[in-house]
């Protein structure tokens, strides 16, 4: 993690992960990254509803698909990507210059405590990437107060666990009869904000206002075929195998393969998700 980056203290964990290993993966694999997702991009770039002259602030931005796409749209405006992770960045920068998307720029920062300019933005966009802060209220006051008076926030977010059967099949596979709890629905992680009483309570204490949550659920896409996904699924979550002897890792691994293979298809292996895309308003 760089030194020069300033990071709530409570972040640090996050920042640790996202500007090292974990933010290393993602950048070496984001074509994989981009098109599992890829299925919301049309759903989430309609609501967010990027105007010609808009300025964009994409939090979380990673890599930079939805900062890029922002861009595009605001022909006449700029698109700003903040992220954690420097790897995902240096990504980001090289795919705007080689796609000659001038008017996006990027920058490394912990959105809870980065000085945005006051009020600079007319539209926060973030594709997956708003459910990590260690004090969500901060954070998002802190995207508020770089929002135009009247300016927009636009999330897609996961749902609950189980709507979202990707994890549930592989943290049933990798965990081999153990088992795994995952953070508690108030910490960081990636079902964080998928309770919408919460999500209204987060953002109305942030100052913003007429929260509405519109659900979605499509098909990820995690690989060509079972083996491709396979390296790919253990590429990012072989973490879970910490800790198993010889016979349970070969358990879990048995185990992620039956399920990958289940859900083989003709366009490759597929899973079932759901997430919400938010909307709020700066007043």
């Amino acid at each position: 993690m760089s030194s020069t980056l300033r990071v709530d203290p409570a972040n640090a964990e996050q920042a640790g992960a996202w500007d090292g290993r974990e933010g290393a993966y993602w950048a070496e694999h984001a074509d994989r990254f981009d098109r599992a997702i890829r299925p919301y991009l049309a759903h989430f770039l309609a609501a967010a509803d990027v105007a010609a002259a808009d300025r964009v602030l994409d939090v979380g931005c990673g890599t930079g698909e939805t900062t890029r796409a922002a861009a595009r749209r605001a022909s006449g405006g700029r698109a700003l990507g903040v992220d954690l992770s420097a790897e995902m960045l240096r990504v980001a920068r090289q795919r705007a210059v080689a796609e000659g998307t001038d008017n996006a720029e990027f920058v490394q920062g912990d959105a809870q405590v980065h000085a945005f300019p006051a009020a600079s933005f007319d539209v926060a966009v973030s594709r997956t990437g708003t459910m990590f802060f260690a004090d969500p209220v901060a954070a998002f006051r802190n995207i508020g107060g770089a929002l135009r008076p009247g300016g927009r926030l636009v999330q897609l977010v996961w749902q609950e666990a189980a709507g979202n059967e990707w994890f549930l099949a592989f943290t049933r596979a990798l965990a081999a009869g153990r088992p795994m709890t995952g953070p508690p629905p108030d910490a960081p992680g990636p079902f964080s904000l998928a309770d919408p009483d919460r999500v209204r309570a987060v953002l109305g204490a942030a100052g913003f206002t007429d929260v509405r949550l519109e659900p979605h659920g499509e098909e990820m896409w995690f690989g060509e075929d079972a083996a491709d996904a396979e390296r790919f699924t253990l590429g990012l979550h072989g973490w879970m195998l910490d800790g198993l002897d010889d016979d349970g890792r070969r358990r879990a691994v048995d185990d992620l393969r039956a399920t990958l293979t289940a859900h083989e298809t003709a366009e490759g292996v597929r899973y079932a998700s759901a997430t919400w895309i938010i909307h709020a308003t700066r007043p």
